[in-house]
């Protein structure tokens, strides 16, 4: 039997039919199965948010606390942060546990929804670079979502430039006070917290001068407005800060040292981003492609059959990364790569999907039509978010490749005397 026809009719198969497993995973695997069936809900056919977005505010934010709810849920039981330290309210487990939990809930459609991507990017960074203090102030909260958190990066003059920022924090006795703006920030109308980066030293270069702080929502001088998307949602949110006042003890890192920290960042952000996470896309497109026939066509099992195998290297890329982040190691490989390989495994899904189901499915409201649209419409949105394909592209080749960075001005040079427009 060809290789794609073999991979794509194996539809028995599961991560926990591994003879290789330790009695010890095995225990775990079926630990995680038991609990799931108690409480996650049913897998459904589509998420939702993907389709419509929830132009509806309070559709919005009744998604986004149903995400909550189930992190409340994981965390009341103990499988919530289960790579953690206890000493922070996690569970200590081999690094193999996420991967097998992961593996489990895939079956069902419970999920932490954004708060789980926060907690991905900020706790392992926290976990990294922050004091006892605020580990043992925040993480808690963080896992049991007890505090929802947003992520104050980008900036109208600084994306895919992030070094670039232009945000001040001036430090005025034990506080630090901020002004500027941010930009593109997911759910910062539900969040309680949120992790942003300063400029606290213009008389150094770009990278050298950004500090990482952690300030209350709520506090006095922020200003959060929505982004109007076309289809009428408000995901995404400018945030003004004018005075804002941020204790000094909430500084991530060193001082001045943030640019650290904000890779950290990046790096859990790319992999998260990269793993994916539910049930793989590939299995709702194999059944798309039985249902129209398409397992008979060799050309069809063969894309499918990359898609499979490009959406297991990436989570297990991801895995990798988060797991070394976590122990306090470098990555065994760039970030960037899981990144821009699910860019691309997006868009090839999404264009398999269209053409399986044809140009009826794109206007239909059934099921199958809702996913299908939703891969498409939604096939290019990572090769944008966590970072531009191309930018990622460019990271790679400096970084992994060795090849002679870009040309600019603003590498050695003072933030304050780089020229802008």
């Amino acid at each position: 039997m060809p290789l794609a026809l073999a991979i794509v009719s194996d539809r028995t198969f599961t991560p926990g039919d591994d003879a290789t497993e330790s009695p010890e995973q095995v225990a775990f695997r079926a630990s995680a199965r038991s609990f799931l069936s108690a409480h996650a809900e049913p897998r459904a056919e589509v998420d939702p948010w993907q389709i419509s977005g929830f132009p509806d505010d309070d559709e919005a934010r009744a998604y986004f606390e149903h995400g909550r709810a189930w992190q409340r849920t994981l965390a009341t039981h103990g499988w919530a942060g289960l790579t953690w330290p206890t000493e922070y309210a996690g569970g200590d487990h081999p690094a193999w546990a996420e991967r097998i939990f992961s593996e489990e809930s895939s079956a069902y459609g419970s999920g932490p929804g954004f708060i789980g991507a926060t907690i991905a990017m900020l706790g392992p960074t926290l976990l990294a670079h922050a004091t006892h203090e605020v580990k043992a102030r925040h993480l808690p909260s963080l896992l049991n979502g007890e505090v929802a958190w947003c992520q104050l990066f980008s900036e109208p003059g600084a994306g895919s430039d992030l070094a670039g920022l232009a945000t001040r924090a001036v430090l005025d006795g034990d506080e630090w006070v901020v002004d500027g703006q941010k930009v593109w920030n997911s759910c910062a109308q539900f969040a309680d917290w949120g992790f942003l980066l300063a400029r606290t030293d213009p008389d150094v270069p770009k990278h050298q001068g950004i500090t990482f702080l952690l300030v209350d929502m709520t506090s006095p001088g922020i200003e959060v407005r929505p982004l109007i998307q076309a289809n009428g949602s408000a995901h995404f949110s400018e945030v003004f800060l004018s005075g804002v006042r941020i204790p000094a003890d909430q500084v991530v890192g060193e001082v001045h040292g943030g640019w650290g920290a904000a890779r950290t960042v990046l790096a859990n952000e790319a992999a998260f981003i990269g793993r994916g996470g539910g049930a793989p896309t590939s299995d709702r497109l194999r059944d798309l492609a039985a249902l129209h026939g398409g397992l008979e066509d060799p050309r069809v099992r063969q894309r499918l059959a990359t898609i499979i195998s490009r959406e297991k290297l990436q989570a297990l890329m991801g895995q990798r990364i988060q797991s070394a982040v976590r122990n306090g190691h470098k990555p065994p490989f760039d970030p960037a790569l899981t990144k821009v390989m699910a860019a691309g495994t997006r868009v090839l899904t999404g264009n398999l999907a269209a053409e399986l189901a044809g140009p009826a499915a794109l206007v239909g409201n059934d099921p199958i039509g809702n996913w299908v649209r939703a891969e498409v419409v939604n096939r290019f949105s990572i090769s944008i978010g966590g970072g531009t394909t191309e930018v990622q592209k460019n990271n790679l080749a400096e970084r992994s490749l060795g090849l002679p960075r870009e040309p600019g001005i603003d590498r050695d040079t003072a933030w304050k005397d780089v020229p802008r427009s």
